[in-house]
């Protein structure tokens, strides 16, 4: 595996429940160090279906071109 292009940029977004944008960052330079998997899942059981990811980066920012739309007036 080449390690050349390892590190990408990366947008994260926070979505409405419309599934609009509302807010973005743009994260630089992002590696994955530590990932957890999901649990073993039991249909009669208690068990949450959550996976965990730890990125590192180089830096971010708000990408302030994002913003919340606007209500629909009624």
């Amino acid at each position: 595996m080449s390690l050349a292009n390892f590190r990408k940029d990366i947008v994260i977004e926070l979505l409405n429940e419309a599934g609009q944008a509302v807010k973005a960052y743009l994260v630089y330079r992002c590696w994955p160090s530590e990932y957890q998997a999901l649990p073993l899942l039991d249909a009669n059981g208690p068990e949450v279906a959550i996976e965990n990811l730890v990125l590192q980066h180089d830096g971010w920012e708000r990408d302030e071109s994002v913003t919340e739309p606007a209500e629909p007036k009624t």
